[in-house]
């Protein structure tokens, strides 16, 4: 026994030596400096998974602004100077965006590729998103999404908002549920009629239980999301498997056809599906996963945070109030109670610059994305100072929370303040500076360029209905006012918006209106 141990472990450190002797890559003339970290395949990994941020911080103190890391058998070229950034977006013909989400997406999910190239289908899906979820398109989504925020705030949770008396819950929890439970009627439709149904008490209570039940499902998928992206299977986690399988059920076209006021984007994305590929139900279903996840996983923690220090910040508490005061005036909208919903346009959203600002200045706190382009061949990038050679297949990216957290941009960048992105007027704030020079980059939580995330636009005005509506309907307060801002949870760097590492609990009351 105690032999073939010690064989064993000989081998092993054989194998390492002499993948440290003849497997590691060596740095060619006109490359960038190239970090190999020591453990085989794994490369750097570990290091940049436990605190990202931190890693490349110290990785460009050493190297400068492009510097390459091995992790997780990829070779990842950084790019950290914001100046360059437009060089990264110029280079189309040697770079691209979809490779790796196509891949990622098939991986994560569960359906077949959804490259065109690859044979299964010949939907271009960014143009899908953009047709439905930008335009004409989101007057609707944002139309369905007021009706239903205060459907969920007021009448699918009324067992625990009916009297003034305070409410205790756990903020995370409680964005979590409004806002998965809102945002699945507003994509997916609703499974009752709510016009002369005499049994439409019932039949809410028990969608509102399939809503539930699908977020507890999509949790459970969602935790184990970091790791697939990374590369593990899914069956290495079984409940999460069964989770996203239950989620596909769930969304198979035939029931997806029997509730009504599905969105554009669900309606035509079930036709290219059943029109352009060869996917099986499941596969089609799976896509709708996607979907799903795509509008949930980022909006639900951004929605977090911006709750989180609005309630820390009596300053901004008192202006983002008068501002929905003042828009809701505007409108000729009241509060009330009656049954009669606040009801408020796209335009009239996007004249609220001070929810504007404090939803981008949580976003900037707590994003963590990441942007990837994918080397088609060898090629040289050009910079604004200098040019580097790139290997094909090798990835080239973008870590923007190095900016958002950069001190010459941001004065006191761990700080919320929550006009930080207004100018004297009062007015959306643009001009950002680095070293005297202007940026064109300065905010970048949905990526930037061909790929920048096409359902940006709903996401915001998701967080600006459900603010107006909070502060409208209730009084909220934290638990305890001193209470700690929670860390960021850096398992999902990478993933955009970080989630809390712990829930914050906080009391509301419905107003006495």
């Amino acid at each position: 026994m105690f032999l073939a141990s010690w064989i064993w472990g000989a081998a092993v450190i054989l194998c390492c030596v002499a993948w440290f002797l003849l497997g590691r890559r060596r740095r060619r003339q006109g490359e960038p400096p190239l970090e190999n970290g020591f453990l085989p395949y794994l490369g750097c990994a570990l290091q940049f998974g436990a605190n990202p941020l931190e890693f490349l911080k110290e990785k460009q103190k050493k190297h400068g602004h492009i510097f390459t890391c091995h992790v997780a058998g990829k070779y990842i070229h950084f790019l950290t100077d914001p100046f360059s950034y437009h060089a990264l977006m110029r280079q189309g013909k040697h770079l691209d965006w979809k490779k790796f989400h196509f891949a990622t997406s098939a991986k994560a999910f569960g359906h077949g590729s959804i490259d065109p190239a690859e044979g299964n289908t010949t939907e271009n899906f960014h143009q899908t998103f953009i047709r439905t979820l930008q335009g004409n398109a989101l007057d609707a989504l944002v139309e369905a999404m007021m009706e239903n925020l205060q459907y969920v705030m007021l009448q699918s949770r009324a067992p625990k908002v009916q009297s003034n008396a305070w409410v205790t819950e756990g903020l995370y929890t409680f964005c979590c549920q409004v806002m998965f439970e809102s945002g699945f009627l507003t994509l997916f439709g609703k499974a009752f009629n709510s016009n002369n149904d005499k049994n439409l008490s019932s039949k809410q209570e028990t969608e509102r239980a399939h809503i539930l039940n699908a977020l507890e499902n999509f949790k459970e998928f969602d935790k184990i999301f970091p790791a697939l992206v990374a590369g593990l299977p899914i069956h290495l986690f079984k409940s999460a498997h069964s989770a996203r399988e239950k989620l596909g059920e769930a969304l198979l076209h035939k029931n997806l056809l029997k509730r009504d006021n599905l969105s554009e984007l669900v309606t035509l994305r079930m036709f290219l599906n059943d029109t352009l590929s060869t996917f099986d139900d499941m596969e089609k279903a799976k896509t709708h996963v996607a979907v799903l996840w795509a509008s949930q996983a980022n909006t639900i923690p951004a929605t977090f945070w911006t709750l989180f220090y609005l309630l820390k910040s009596p300053e901004a508490m008192r202006a983002a109030t008068k501002e929905v005061q003042n828009v809701l005036e505007s409108a000729e909208e009241r509060i009330s109670l009656d049954g009669k919903n606040i009801s408020l346009n796209r335009k009239q959203l996007d004249s609220m610059p001070i929810l504007d600002s404090i939803i981008k200045e949580a976003m900037r706190l707590s994003s963590a994305s990441m942007t990837f382009r994918v080397a088609k061949e060898d090629f040289t990038l050009h910079l604004e100072n200098d040019f580097y050679n790139i290997r094909k297949d090798d990835i080239v990216a973008l870590y923007p929370q190095l900016l958002h957290f950069d001190p010459e941009i941001y004065a006191d960048p761990l700080t919320f303040k929550y006009d930080r992105f207004l100018n004297e007027k009062g007015e959306e704030k643009t001009d950002f500076y680095r070293n005297g020079r202007k940026l064109k980059h300065y905010y970048m939580p949905f990526g930037t360029g061909i790929a920048k995330c096409p359902g940006r636009l709903f996401a915001v005005h998701e967080i600006k209905q459900f603010l107006a509506l909070i502060l409208s309907y209730f009084e909220i307060e934290l638990v305890d006012s001193n209470v700690k801002c929670p860390s960021l949870d850096q398992s999902r760097a990478g993933l955009g918006i970080l989630q809390p590492s712990n829930d914050v609990d906080f009391r509301y009351r419905l107003k006495c209106l």
